[in-house]
């Protein structure tokens, strides 16, 4: 798909915080031109970085990550949990919206990793696999005018310190067939062991380069860039933006579908929902939000619900979201 008027860059963080690499993350997405795509390449050490409508307590052992030395941050894509460590490099698409192919970025990843002598798929709603096992998730991000595909590439990342702060529900393994997520998820280097980041790296910024033309130019940044995005580092590295307010609830409804998991935390007044918190690793984040705001003021009774949520829902997708959820509301 070569086409002169597209603007191509790449750019490359140097700073292995993840508040930093997640603000930087936004700047570029946000200010990405009309016809640009970005490519950025970038690590964090020690994070578990969450969906933008995850529950930290539920996801992840906040408390022994923290006296660990590790970080959590929250990304503004949905999906679930993941761990980086410096075995492991993020990718982030960042484009003009009229540019989003997922297939077009995807063979951006195929295609480095077959350079390396791997062969990998796309699998399920956000997978990518080697030998049936995955070694990268994808999530996805859609402004106004923008958006951003990003994603996880395990070359050689610690198993034993994913599993460790990791807290997978049962329910989400079982949906995949599985035992345990250290069986599901590989290291590029147990398939290829002469593979390594900076190999990864390079042939990533070759295959993007033959994908869209050629790259007009390549910024690498560090944290003394730090102070033109002072504002959005400290809104990653922010405590309320990562762990947010949890009030307490009335009642707690939870279930998990082939979209993801979703929970319902309601706070009633005089039968009324006074206060709703809704987390879920959909990866529609915008219609969660929706969800969410919808319920406020709303009776706690189930054809209030039900009107109010498929009055939210445009597409087939999000109906059939909305007659998932409604079930959690049956017994009301």
């Amino acid at each position: 798909m070569h086409n002169k008027e597209i603007i191509t860059n790449i750019v490359v963080s140097k700073s292995i915080n993840p508040w930093f690499n997640l603000a930087l993350e936004e700047k570029l997405v946000k200010e990405a031109k009309a016809n640009e795509i970005i490519l950025y390449l970038w690590q964090n050490a020690d994070t578990v970085v969450i969906g933008k409508n995850q529950n930290p307590w539920k996801e992840c052992k906040c408390r022994e990550l923290e006296e660990d030395g590790g970080k959590l941050a929250r990304r503004l894509s949905g999906g679930g949990a993941v761990f980086h460590d410096i075995g492991n490099l993020n990718f982030t698409f960042a484009m003009d919206k009229g540019l989003y192919n997922l297939e077009n970025q995807l063979q951006v990843i195929l295609k480095a990793v077959k350079n390396l002598g791997i062969n990998a798929e796309f699998s399920g709603r956000n997978d990518i696999l080697a030998d049936g096992r995955k070694f990268s998730g994808n999530a996805f991000y859609f402004g106004d005018h923008t958006c951003y595909h990003h994603g996880t590439l395990l070359v050689n990342g610690d198993m034993k310190r994913l599993v460790q702060y990791l807290t997978v529900s049962e329910k989400k393994i079982k949906s995949k067939g599985i035992d345990s997520v250290k069986s599901r998820i590989v290291n590029l280097k147990e398939i290829n062991d002469k593979i390594s980041i900076e190999k990864l790296m390079e042939q990533l910024e070759k295959s993007f380069q033959e994908a869209y033309g050629r790259v007009q130019g390549k910024k690498i940044y560090t944290e003394k860039n730090s102070n033109e995005m002072q504002q959005l580092y400290e809104k990653y590295s922010s405590w309320e933006f990562r762990y947010g307010s949890s009030p307490k609830f009335d009642i707690c409804l939870e279930e998990r579908f082939p979209w993801g998991g979703i929970e319902f935390n309601l706070k009633l007044k005089n039968a009324k929902v006074l206060e709703a918190k809704v987390y879920s690793d959909a990866m529609n984040v915008k219609f969660i939000e929706d969800i969410q705001n919808s319920l406020i003021e709303i009776p706690f009774k189930q054809q209030d619900i039900k009107e109010k949520l498929m009055s939210l829902a445009n597409t087939e997708e999000q109906r059939g979201m909305v007659q998932d959820v409604l079930s959690i509301f049956k017994d009301i």
